[in-house]
Parts: structure tokens; sequence; C-alpha cells
């Protein structure tokens, strides 16, 4: 049977019985199929239709289909005369069930659990029926044609099918015409689903109802916590539909029961339909005016929260988990303000700052956009826009500390010293750029940390070998994906002050690529005419790195741009001298080495004379590097004989008289220079012939 317009349904429809949600006319809703009825329906009709007609089929609510195929459908009354299995009418409260105190009782003497007696004052005179309970198991006689709109298929954690339906109308089942191997029935249509021109004014008492629920639903749409954009859709949809399918379709967007969901798809007249899903829709009304309304009491929020620690409740307010989240999450919002306004930044990026958390505050947090965004901002509160270190001007303090860090070096220690000196005459002064070019292994990279201590300043390194991407130095655009600031601006994060020494390590060893020339990008890192206004592609806005002091260290000029080396102040690291390695070597080296190995200076004693000899005879560099190993070898062959319990010989002051006691608990290994002559012949041999031949000079001395 068909009705008069607008959408037509078969007279036979294959039905889906489910128990976990409703299905209204005009919505759409997803549901889980795994028993045996339901997936054979899946497979017969759904999967193998070829037609629009195939796709359609009855949604029964509340009705648990049974787990197996030779079970029964609850509550099917047989009519043996014609062998079909039909669905008695629906019973009226006066001739079907009967009241006893607060429960209706079944006809079979059976108490019904889902009708009691609050809930049936306005269903003296009206059809009634059971919603599913399993004392009455009365099949429901009232469901919704829809069309599968989507299906799909898996097999974990066992087999089911998930289906996207979409209702179309009610329908009355007339009776059943088979159970097996899924439920086909003679349906009656009840309504109709009017095409949305086809729409026409209700007059009268059912008028005035409409226009109520009309402007309920504007009410409730515009109290959404959702963008503007999003809102501004749903009124357009509102005003797009009949005003006969409202009730349907914003029962099933509100947050109701599937029994409130049941009791408006029974409602088969339009009137009655409005009167039910008004006060959902007014309930839900009032809690979002609630909702707004503690939320504007923030004072009381610490009295909330300190009440609920000691295990009372805060009057006037219950307390949820979803009302901590919303809670913290403007918390988040509100400290991420004010971390923008506290940060110091110049006007230019505090407007961009605020604009994006404008945009941020409007955004859910399921875009992709806004952890993006709010990445940025926590990027920006963190950089130390004012934040700086007092420098140490005390220039006889800063000559005793590099002297005690670097052996020579005259001209960088006279360099900053003058640097020094200039900034006691004049405050603002903007940082030098500096380069020192030397050999491998002449301490230019340790010079720029004693540099940092010197000043009191920050140190942060950067290794620039390698590098041939410009974006390492400017950063990349947040445009892309997986977007990130550049190593200047990451260094700066790093350190928490706008005024620290950068170590350029390595600018000679700059590559080249398809990606662009790091060099060049240097060039405005290292201008002091440019850098008051570097501009890194992530940030977008301008920072100030005029007050960063710049150190590069190259092993040679050579590969160095000229355009970039034209911006730097290049002093040459000559290498050094033998004297000055002895020097060295006994004054940080050695130490360090001994430091290092676990030995003692009484354990290990390396002559000056033995020193001039390594260094004469067994190393050919400008720096130390190579000396330091050689020491270490010494250490370690050393160290050896310690842990195998070897007692070292002893020097030539324990054999003096009274010397005795003291030798008893000093050994010392020293080892003369007139020893290593023994092994002349082998002055070309690596480190672990080195240390093999030590540890024969060691058994030599024992």
């Amino acid at each position: 049977m068909s009705s008069s317009g607008g959408i037509q349904i078969p007279s036979r429809l294959p039905l889906l019985l489910t128990h976990e949600g409703v299905l209204l006319p005009g919505s759409t809703t997803r549901f889980s199929v795994d028993s045996a009825r339901n997936m054979q329906l899946v497979k017969s009709r759904l999967l193998k239709g070829t037609s629009l007609k195939s796709t359609m089929i009855g949604v029964i609510p509340n009705t648990k289909d049974p787990e197996h195929d030779s079970d029964e459908l609850p509550s099917l009354h047989r009519n043996a005369a014609v062998g079909l299995e039909c669905i008695q009418p629906v019973p009226t409260l006066d001739d079907q069930f009967c009241i006893t105190d607060t429960t209706l009782v079944h006809p079979k003497g059976v108490k019904c659990c889902s009708i009691t007696s609050e809930n049936t004052g306005s269903l003296l005179h009206s059809p009634l029926r059971c919603h599913g309970c399993a004392c009455c198991s009365v099949f429901c006689s009232i469901g919704t044609a829809g069309l599968a709109v989507q299906v799909v298929g898996s097999n974990w954690p066992k087999p089911h099918y998930t289906l996207l339906i979409t209702g179309l109308c009610r329908f009355r089942v007339s009776h059943l015409l088979r159970e097996r191997p899924f439920p086909v029935a003679m349906v009656e249509q009840l309504d109709r689903l009017e095409q949305y021109t086809e729409g026409g004014q209700l007059d009268g008492e059912l008028g005035e109802l409409s226009q109520r629920f009309y402007q309920a639903a504007v009410q409730l749409v515009g109290m959404l916590d959702m963008s503007v954009p999003v809102v501004a859709k749903l009124r357009r949809l509102l005003d797009s539909l009949p005003r006969e399918t409202l009730p349907d379709v914003l029962a099933s967007m509100i947050r109701t029961s599937n029994l409130e969901k049941l009791q408006v798809l029974d409602a088969v007249d339009l009137e009655e339909r409005f009167k039910k899903t008004l006060p959902m829709l007014t309930r839900q009304i009032e809690g979002l005016k609630l909702l707004q309304k503690t939320r504007k009491l923030r004072p009381d929020d610490d009295k909330r929260v300190l009440a609920m620690r000691k295990g009372g409740v805060f009057p006037g307010r219950q307390f949820s988990l979803e009302e901590d989240a919303e809670d913290e999450d403007g918390d988040d919002m509100a400290m991420l303000e004010r971390k923008v306004k506290e940060a110091g930044m110049p006007e230019p990026a505090l407007r961009v700052c605020l604009k994006e958390l404008k945009r941020l505050k409007k955004m859910p947090q399921s875009m992709p956009e806004y952890a993006l965004t709010r990445n940025y901002l926590e990027l920006m509160v963190e950089l130390p826009w004012s934040k700086s270190t007092t420098d140490c001007l005390d220039i006889r303090a800063a000559r005793v500390l590099l002297d005690n860090d670097h052996y020579a070096l005259e001209k960088l220690k006279r360099r900053v010293l003058e640097y020094l000196a200039v900034r006691q005459l004049k405050s603002a002064l903007k940082g030098p750029i500096l380069c020192f070019v030397g050999p491998p292994g002449v301490g230019k990279t340790s010079v720029g940390r004693s540099i940092a201590r010197t000043l009191g300043r920050e140190f942060h390194r950067i290794a620039l070998g390698g590098v041939c991407d410009q974006s390492d130095i400017r950063g990349h655009r947040r445009t892309y994906v997986g977007s990130m600031p550049g190593r200047i601006i990451n260094g700066l994060k790093m350190v928490g002050v706008n005024n620290p020494v950068f170590l350029l390590d390595e600018v000679d060893k700059l590559g080249k690529s398809l990606q662009g020339d790091p060099a060049a990008a240097l060039l405005e890192v290292l201008d002091p005419e440019q850098n008051h206004s570097f501009t890194d592609h992530y940030l977008n806005v301008a920072f100030d790195l005029s007050q960063v002091l710049f150190i590069a260290t190259a092993n040679t000029t050579a590969t160095i741009p000229p355009a970039l080396l034209d911006r730097m102040e290049v002093l040459q690291v000559p290498g050094y001298t033998q004297e000055e390695k002895v020097e060295i070597a006994h004054r940080h080296l050695i130490p360090h080495q001994l430091e290092q190995h676990g030995l003692t200076p009484q354990q290990l004693q390396i002559p000056q004379d033995t020193t001039q000899e390594i260094i004469s005879k067994y190393t050919r560099e400008a720096g130390v590097r190579s000396l330091e190993r050689k020491i270490g070898a010494i250490c370690r062959a050393v160290a050896v004989k310690v842990a195998e319990g070897h007692k070292l010989s002893r020097t030539d002051s324990s054999s003096e008289p009274g010397a005795g006691n003291n030798s008893a608990h000093h050994h010392s290994l020293l080892f003369r220079g007139s020893l290593l002559h023994h092994i002349e012949n082998l002055r070309k041999f690596d480190g672990s012939v080195f240390g093999r031949m030590l540890q024969v000079l060691i058994l030599i001395t024992a």
C-alpha cells in the first residue's frame, strides 16, 4: 500500500530487527548487524541487489533478533489456518492491560516493566505498546522504512556489517510473510516524507504549535557552541525543511533516550508528534542555558574543586568529567592569552598572535589546524622577545678567566677585551660578528664557549657542516606539513634570552642543493644592518638579532662565499709552537686525561722533556688533538697495569732517606726522555703500537 503523495514504499518489505537505536524519518543512523537473520538480509538483499528498490528495508526498533537462525522471532502468534505468522492489532489500555498499583499487567499475568503508572495518564485512551521488554516480548508493529546508503563489513572482533540507513517514512506491519532466511512482512505506509519544494503551511492550532516548535529549534541552533558557518548552515536547513518533518529530524539530533525516540516514532498523528517532541527541545534549551550560566561563575570554581576533594558537593552545581574538560580547555585558553600579552612582543608580533588566538578560540579541537595554530602560539610566547642577561664588563676578571681557559691565542683574547671595553663606554652596541679561521685542533670552538662564560651569556652551538637546505636557517612556511622554525629561532628558544653567544661551527663546509643556498640565507643573519629585523618563514614576523654575538669558525676562507665573508671580521688563529704545546699539555691535556682515565698524579707523572719528545717525534699537527690522543694512550697503558695490580716503580725521590714511609703509600711511574730513545726507530706508528710499546717501557721500569 502506498500513500497518495510523496515517497511511496513497496507493500512488502524485508525487516531489519535492531535493539541498539531508533531510526526516525528524515534522519540518518548507523546500525551494527551481527545476528543470523540480519546478516542474511544484508548478504541476500543489499549486497546482491542492483536497483534502488533493493536497498529499501524496514527497520523495526527495540526488537532483538535471536542469535541462532533456528530460534523463533519474539511474540509471533501462529495462524494455523493459513500457515503465516501475524501480529495482533495494537492493543489499547482498556482491553489488553489492567493497572495494579504502579505497574501494568499483561493479560498473560506477567508484570510489564517498561510502562508504569507514572506515564499512563496520557495513554488511557490511546494505543499502547510495550517497548521491547523481555517480560512481554511484544513484537513492535511500527517501524521506519529507509534506504541503506552504505554497507561496510568487518571480521573483527567477529563478522558483522555496519549499515548507514536514511529514514523515509513510518509503516505498520500488517502481517508477517516469512521468518527465514530473513523476515519479510506486508506493511502499510502511515505517513510520507514530502519533497522540500512541496511543504505547505499548517493552519489552526497545529500551525501555532509548529510555529512554537520552529522558534524553539532556531533558539537551540543559535545556542550551540559551533563555528559561525556551521550554525548558518543549520539555520538554512531549518528554513528549507517542511514543518511536519521538524519533530523527527530534531528528535534524532538532540540528546534523547531510545524510549523517547520510540514515543516520537509511535506518534503517527502530527499534532501528537509535535507535543511529544517540544518538551524534549525545551529541556535541551534549558540545559544549554544552565551550562552558559555556570560558565560565567568562574569565582566559584576553586570552591567547587575544594569541596569535591573533601568529599562534599558544591551547592547548585553538579560535578562531571565533561564539565571538567570544558573548564580545563577554557583555562588553557585564558592562560595562553595571558602569556601572549605578557611575552613582551613588539606591536606587529602581538597583533599577529592576538589574531591567531581569536581564530583558535573558534576552532574545534578536532581540526588539524587547531594543533598547528596552538603550536605556533606556544612558540611565540616561549621566544625571548625582551628577556636578556646582563653582561659582565669587568676587564680584569675577564682577562684572568681567558688566561686560565686558554694558553696563547693572544689575538683572540685581545679582541674580546676590546669588545668589553667598548661596551663599558657605550651600552647600546651591536654584537660583533667574528670568524675564527685556523687549522683543526687549535681551540676555535672552545674559545667561543670561554667568551660566553667571560661575558656571562648563554652559549649555543649550531653545527653547519653539511647543511644544504636554506630552510634550516630560515625555517619552513607554516603551510607545509611538519613545518618548524629554523635553527636560529630554535636556538633562541632553547637558551631563553635574546643576547646569547651563537657559535656557527664549520661555516666553510656549507652545502648547496635544489632546496636553496644556506650561505645566502646567512647573509641576513650575519649582516649588522639587517639582522635587527630577521624574519623566519615559520614565524612570519621580524625578530631582533642585533644583540646576539655571532662567532663563526672555519678551517679556510677559500670555500666561504665572498658576500658572506665580507660581513664577518676574520681573525686568523695560527698553530701552536712547541713550547706552547708543552704548556698546554701540562696545564690542560694531562690533568684532563688523568681525570678521564681514573688516574691520580701520584700514579702517572710525565716530565716536560718527555712531552717535548712526544711532540717533536710522534705528532705532526698545528693543534694539540693528536698530542691529546698520545697522552690518552699512555694513560690507558698505565690504567691496565694499575687494574692488574702491578706494583709500579718508584720515583728517584722515594729512594732518599726518610722517604720510605711516603713511598709505601704513593707509587708513581716516571717516564724519562731517555727511555723513549729505545724506540727511536719506530717514529712512524699508529696509536695502538704506541700503546703496546709503552707497556713494554712499564715492564722495564717495574
